[in-house]
């Protein structure tokens, strides 16, 4: 907030936020709201309003997390050098609990850290979306009438 307010007092009202996870809602979406009683613009992309129909359509995991399925799907799609593939194997253990690193404590282990199965095609379509979406929430911001 402190540098859109900042830069505002040289003229720019609307903001764009390149948002990058699911968590940061929780400081987006106030800062957004603080920032508008104070005439200024802020704006992101929701990644799961903006992600969910296409992963809907293109998972087939059981379940996920953090280089999933679809993360590391993405990954093949923008830079896959980064990605070795011979170690992505299916590996998902349905249980109870939160994921943990630790084979003696609660939770559900993975020892190869995998999730589903990555493949270029499901990156490409992600990632397509997702640069689709971003690309409409800035026009919309572009749109979005200032007030006085």
């Amino acid at each position: 907030m402190d540098i859109c307010r900042s830069l505002a007092r040289f003229g720019p009202r609307r903001f764009y936020v390149l948002n990058t996870g699911v968590s940061t809602l929780r400081a987006l979406r106030p800062a957004q709201e603080v920032l508008a009683a104070e005439g200024i613009v802020l704006r992101f992309t929701d990644l799961l309003q903006t992600l969910d129909p296409v992963q809907k359509e293109v998972s087939q995991q059981e379940e996920g997390t953090h280089a999933d399925e679809i993360e590391t799907s993405m990954m093949l799609y923008i830079a896959p050098h980064t990605v070795d593939m011979s170690k992505a194997v299916k590996d998902c253990h349905p249980g109870e609990g939160p994921l943990t690193r630790n084979p003696q404590g609660p939770g559900k282990l993975s020892l190869s850290g995998v999730f589903g199965d990555a493949t270029l095609a499901k990156g490409e379509r992600v990632v397509e979306a997702l640069v689709s979406g971003v690309l409409a929430d800035i026009e919309a911001l572009r749109q979005t009438p200032l007030t006085p």
